[in-house]
């Protein structure tokens, strides 16, 4: 019983009032536990909806249930071999309510998975999920079921009277486990604590499992990505220099593709291209034009608006729902400009964020054409027009997808003039340092989208090869030069 009494003194003696406030302080309690348990399921939520990588959730776990459950904690991941067993433990949060015994939980959560045995509590709980209580006499108990050595002295000065460990579960799996230790002055964990902790569980197991899944779907979207994305060719005195970055976020990997590769006549083709989407069947349908457009251009030798053009008829006559926006270009050189070193790129652009050149003196400008055609796939009765450029030794072009100059906090010109300065301030570079300087002054910490480079740069041709551009990798059936005649048969 719980009674709210007042005293006062009065004429006739001290006057004394009782109430019995019993039920009003059980709501008043109920209502402090119901807070407590908000504010930290809350805290919960923000820590696990915060990241998608499970080290960082796991660690940020560790220091928002202690203290409020416990005077130190640690959490483990369970994760899978590569066979799909999943029983590889890995203890990666860790908390105390004692900044001075930190590093000791730090250095027994490093050494306590390789001395735990198949009878500790973990392994337990591991094994059959739910809950495991140590009520008492947790150092004891817990030293039993460690391997001798540094694990065993550790635990032995932390010193936890009580212990509770409880398994995270995912859709059918165990994705990892929380210790949670008392010292005797705190005492076992109470039922309520208890039941908050086995909420936290099952949502830190669920969270885990999600991304768990997120990792397989990266690394099974990347992976298709990257294995339609080749190494490009190498012709005589044109270096070609690629980069792939893929979108933080799994379910942005998608459909932007480059290519470079060379036709019957010697002419090297440069394509850029962002299929419309950003998922894996994006990359699917990438790969399915990225093919067809290669395969056009080696079949039939098409300059890039006719090229363009046969794949809207292509696919169109296979009724495939592809939209992309794309640049095609091609690099050719004339009899009479070889000895001047000088190149021709001709390229025609559908819909996409025109390529940038830096000239030999490091002037950097943007292809830009007349017009700019609709993307590939809307109709095949588009037009597709071509523009050229004559480009000098020591020219570089970069060719690029959007995601490279597009963010949401700022607009595509934006973005454009950026990559402009950022070309200006690292044109001197060796080709292939300035594609990671650009990357490294253009990438924003969260991709939304992924992003492909190609980037091409003109050598002399007066002299040898430079070793920088590495050795020429051609088809062995096309020519390593351009004939006196690329429009000879």
């Amino acid at each position: 019983m719980t009674y709210d009494v007042h005293a006062w003194p009065g004429p006739d003696g001290l006057g004394v009032y009782f109430q019995d406030i019993t039920a009003r302080r059980r709501t008043e309690l109920a209502a402090e536990r119901h807070a407590r348990r908000d504010a930290l399921l809350s805290e919960v939520g923000t820590c696990l909806s915060g990241t998608l990588d499970a080290t960082q959730a796991l660690d940020r776990l560790a220091d928002v249930l202690v203290p409020t459950l416990a005077d130190w904690c640690v959490v483990t991941l369970v994760e899978d071999h590569p066979d799909g067993n999943p029983r590889r433990l890995r203890d990666i949060g860790t908390a105390h309510h004692d900044a001075s015994a930190r590093p000791l939980v730090e250095r027994y959560a490093s050494l306590r998975v390789a001395a735990l045995t198949d009878d500790s509590f973990v392994m337990r709980t591991l094994r059959r999920g739910g809950v495991t209580r140590v009520p008492g006499n947790a150092t004891d108990s817990i030293r039993a079921v460690l391997r001798p050595g540094e694990a065993r002295d550790l635990i032995t000065e932390l010193a936890p009277d009580t212990a509770t460990v409880l398994a995270l579960e995912g859709r059918g799996r165990p994705t990892g486990l929380i210790t949670l230790f008392n010292g005797p002055d705190r005492g076992p964990l109470p039922d309520d604590d208890l039941a908050l902790a086995q909420d936290v569980a099952a949502r830190a197991g669920l969270a885990l499992d999600n991304m768990r899944l997120y990792r397989q779907q990266r690394r099974l979207a990347e992976g298709l990505q990257r294995s339609l994305l080749t190494a490009p060719v190498q012709p005589d005195h044109l270096q070609i220099s690629v980069r792939y970055v893929p979108a933080t976020e799994a379910a942005q990997v998608g459909g932007d593709w480059y290519d470079a590769f060379l036709q019957r006549s010697g002419d090297t083709v440069l394509v850029i291209g962002d299929v419309v989407g950003h998922d894996i069947a994006a990359a699917a349908k990438m790969g399915e034009i990225r093919s067809m457009l290669r395969g056009i251009a080696v079949a039939t030798g098409a300059g890039p608006a006719e090229l363009l053009r046969e794949v809207d008829l292509t696919l169109e006559t296979l009724r495939s729902e592809v939209v992309a926006t794309t640049v095609v270009a091609r690099i050719e050189q004339s009899a009479e400009q070889e000895p001047r070193s000088e190149r021709t790129v001709r390229w025609s652009n559908a819909g996409h964020p025109p390529p940038m050149v830096v000239r030999a003196d490091g002037k950097v400008e943007a292809l830009t054409a007349e017009r700019t055609n609709l993307l590939l796939g809307i109709t095949s009765a588009a037009p597709r027009t071509e523009s050229t450029a004559i480009l000098e030794a020591g020219s570089t072009v970069l060719f690029y997808t959007d995601g490279l100059v597009e963010r949401r906090d700022r607009s595509l010109a934006l973005g454009q003039a950026a990559l402009v300065t950022a070309l200006e301030s690292v044109a001197e570079l060796e080709l292939e340092d300035l594609c990671d300087e650009v990357l490294l002054r253009m990438l924003p910490p969260n991709r939304q989208d992924d992003i492909a480079i190609v980037a091409v740069r003109l050598h002399p041709q007066d002299g040898p090869r430079p070793p920088e551009a590495g050795p020429n990798a051609v088809p062995d059936d096309v020519p390593d030069d351009v004939p006196d005649d690329p429009t000879a048969p």
